[in-house]
């Protein structure tokens, strides 16, 4: 029982490793303003925040829709793309992308899920009210990489065209 356990727990760890190996560039996809404003506005006392559903992520998964029974709104990005430009094999780097409510109902971020485990999110987790801002932060590890790469992290929230794609490129080196 003991061997099949650390059998198990070594296969996790090894595929953890796999997952975050080095991606080739790709071209990625950039949309600055997402959804549709709804009129069905609640309020502002009204709102809860969806609790996200607690399931693994890896690389090879494709990212589902997660449903929000909240009213859509539309959303704005200052960026959706992001380059570190040239950092040193080991360096832990952050990027903050800015969110914007240009819809009429509020926005709730219910998810952010990063391609790879080397890719830590932060976001504002409250209601973010019409016309004011909210932050998504991605984390980047880079000691498991070598030259160019491009990592990504979908966001899911009440939007029509979630999950909204996030991107940054870095170049490591030694």
């Amino acid at each position: 029982m003991k061997k099949t356990l650390s059998i198990i727990a070594l296969s996790v760890i090894g595929f953890g490793l796999v997952s975050c190996k080095k991606e080739e560039n790709k071209s990625s996809e950039t949309s600055q303003v997402t959804g549709v404003d709804s009129t069905n506005a609640p309020s502002a006392d009204s709102v809860t925040t969806p609790a996200a559903p607690a399931t693994a992520v890896t690389g090879t998964e494709a990212a589902t829709p997660v449903k929000s029974n909240q009213p859509t709104t539309t959303i704005a990005l200052s960026e959706s793309n992001f380059d570190f430009g040239n950092i040193k094999k080991g360096a832990k780097v952050n990027h903050v992308y800015e969110v914007t409510n240009t819809g009429s109902n509020p926005l709730i971020i219910s998810e952010v899920k990063p391609g790879c485990g080397c890719t830590a999110p932060d976001f504002t987790k409250d209601p973010i009210m019409p016309g004011k801002k909210g932050k998504i932060t991605l984390s980047f590890d880079s000691t498991n990489f070598d030259g160019s790469v491009q990592k990504y992290a979908d966001v899911f929230a009440n939007v029509e065209n979630a999950p909204v794609k996030l991107t940054f490129n870095a170049n490591i080196q030694p």
